[in-house]
């Protein structure tokens, strides 16, 4: 895996703290339905795996994991 931006869609909103500590660097946003969408630098697999291990064993429910192309690729993104 090259170094790429992806965005992780996790239901449901993300607290303050694990923002603040375990996803750093990333742009965390909520959209009309309620879901996080996590986009930011993932270096390589082992970071990708992390990520999706920390949502697990916090029991947030994954919906999808998608790579970003470009800067304005994300159609749900609200500021």
């Amino acid at each position: 895996m090259r170094d790429q931006t992806v965005e992780i869609v996790v239901g449901g909103p993300l607290s303050h703290d694990l923002v603040v500590t375990a996803l750093e660097g990333f742009t965390v946003t909520t959209d009309e339905q309620g879901r996080t969408h996590v986009v930011g630098p993932v270096p390589d697999q082992a970071r990708l795996i992390g990520l999706l291990a920390m949502f697990d064993g916090l029991h947030i429910t994954v919906i999808s994991v998608n790579p970003i192309e470009g800067e304005d690729s994300h159609p749900h993104r609200v500021t």
